[in-house]
């Protein structure tokens, strides 16, 4: 068997619902993640739990609390049963708030759930305080569930579930979904802030773009090494802004895909009057989770101009570049061709005044030998003497030219 293969099977058992039976309170809280808080709040339920677990059950002051580990939160479910004399909406228990003391700015989703009987319940949705709430029939018609998804006092979203023929562990699934759609819901929004803010930015690279593609089209040689280097410095920019937000904005594309698959599990069905809770979800969190990908895809566009352009200009830079050199090789080749005349005109004049001083003297030997009383007469001496010039100055200028070649 593989070493791991246990621990993967029983990944399908990683996040068992909690089963239950109406009526009952269902509390729900997302936590943020932030440094080691949610260690101590797992701690303080089991203090043995190890730190590699994701989930666990416990039992918390007359009720059942699942918690889950997830990559960046922490939910926490308590399941009450409902006495009769209770509240229709009462406060968060005691236990569940002294269990996140001290952590109440993390809380980013808070929902109160309260399942009903078809025979117990009030048989209005103004008796629970809801106006103009959202309706399905889930499950094939075996529950109906309410909404209007409006913040109470204490910051919980408010959701009603009269079960019709949910055993307990469809009930505890049903249930589930719900609080799903709104916790990956409220994570998938937490990336709205930023396109904000990365969509302002936006404007203002948009806006250096266009200043530095008119400055391109226009520039001369002298401007184009000054417009690279602000491309450099704005292509820099994007990438840093990339970074920040390509974790968030994946994030909450995927959050997103989780909520759509969680509604269409609800297998929903039309209640008479009101919305569908799916539709109204859809239809006003749909448009926050395009903006957020709008903006990723306007900020890799934009990436991609700034890179563009920056590949534009580096060529024209190349070009330019080239030319300089094609016309210093040019220079150069022109004063190699004037040093050469001027050296073959050295080399003749060099040339002119060795045969000049060879027949000056020869000359003088022709003088001295008449003076010795050699008869030799000037066509005599000129026929002895000529080959060896001759020889002499061919010497010189081979001995010329293989100094050139060396």
């Amino acid at each position: 068997m593989h070493a791991q293969r246990q621990e993967l099977h029983n990944e399908l058992h990683a996040r068992p619902s909690i089963y239950f039976s109406e009526p009952a309170h269902v509390y729900h809280l997302t936590l943020l993640e932030e440094g080691s808080t949610l260690e101590r709040i797992i701690q303080r339920l089991e203090p043995s739990t190890p730190a590699s677990r994701l989930q666990g059950l416990a039992d918390l002051q007359g009720g059942r609390l699942k918690w889950e580990r997830h990559t960046e939160f922490l939910c926490l479910t308590l399941v009450v049963p409902r006495v009769a004399s209770d509240d229709v909406w009462p406060p968060l228990p005691a236990p569940l708030h002294a269990l996140i003391d001290g952590s109440e700015h993390l809380v980013i989703e808070c929902s109160q759930i309260l399942v009903e009987s078809q025979e117990g319940w009030a048989g209005s949705t103004a008796a629970y305080g809801f106006k103009d709430a959202a309706a399905s029939r889930i499950g094939a018609g075996d529950a109906t569930v309410w909404s209007d998804f409006r913040l109470c006092d204490n910051g919980a979203n408010r959701i009603l579930l009269v079960n019709h023929a949910l055993n307990a562990y469809r009930l505890g699934r049903m249930v589930r979904r719900l609080l799903e759609i709104e916790t990956y819901r409220m994570m998938a929004s937490l990336g709205l802030p930023q396109a904000k803010e990365v969509a302002s930015q936006l404007k203002e690279f948009e806006r250096e773009l266009t200043r530095l593609s008119d400055e391109n089209a226009s520039a001369t040689g002298s401007d184009a090494r000054q417009i690279l280097k602000s491309i450099s410095q704005l292509s820099a920019r994007l990438v840093r802004c990339t970074a920040r937000a390509r974790q968030r904005f994946s994030a909450t594309e995927a959050y997103a895909q989780l909520v759509f698959e969680r509604i269409a599990e609800l297998r929903e069905a039309h209640v008479q009057g009101c919305q569908r809770l799916g539709i109204f979800i859809e239809r006003r969190f749909k448009p926050g989770v395009r903006y957020c990908s709008a903006t990723q895809q306007r900020l890799e566009h934009l990436s991609v101009s700034v890179a563009n352009l920056g590949e534009l200009l580096q060529a024209r830079v190349q070009v330019e570049v080239e030319e300089q050199n094609s016309s210093i090789l040019q220079s150069l080749n022109a004063r190699a061709t004037t040093q050469i005349k001027i050296q073959k005109a050295v080399e003749g004049l060099s040339i002119i005044a060795i045969s000049y001083y060879l027949l000056s003297l020869f000359k003088l030997v022709y003088e001295g030998l008449h003076q010795l009383g050699i008869g030799l007469t000037p066509r005599e001496a000129s026929i002895y003497l000529a080959p060896l010039v001759a020889i002499t100055l061919g010497a010189i200028a081979y001995r010329i030219r293989c100094t050139q070649k060396e």
